[in-house]
């Protein structure tokens, strides 16, 4: 077997496929540790009284559009409002 027929198996260069692999792969360690660190900052967060579930969803909000986000609480505020919520 050749070098060439070695590193390219029908088509596919197997050094880059295999640099392409471990790359995801540290990305997706490095991704795990982030998760956990999140969670270690949301676990300060409760433990100082702060409430979870609120600032999850100040994280969602600032994540989104001003205008989109502004769109969204006036449809929200007009369904409260037909439902009698508000």
């Amino acid at each position: 077997m050749s070098m060439e027929s070695a590193e390219s198996q029908g088509g596919v260069a197997a050094g880059e496929l295999r640099q392409f692999i471990e790359r995801v792969e540290r990305l997706e360690e490095e991704k795990a540790a982030l998760q956990d660190d999140i969670k270690d900052v949301m676990a300060e967060l409760k433990g100082r009284g702060y409430d979870v579930k609120a600032v999850r969803a100040i994280l969602k909000l600032r994540k989104q559009d001003p205008d989109e986000r502004q769109e969204a609480e006036a449809i929200l505020e007009l369904y409260m409002n037909a439902l009698g919520m508000v």
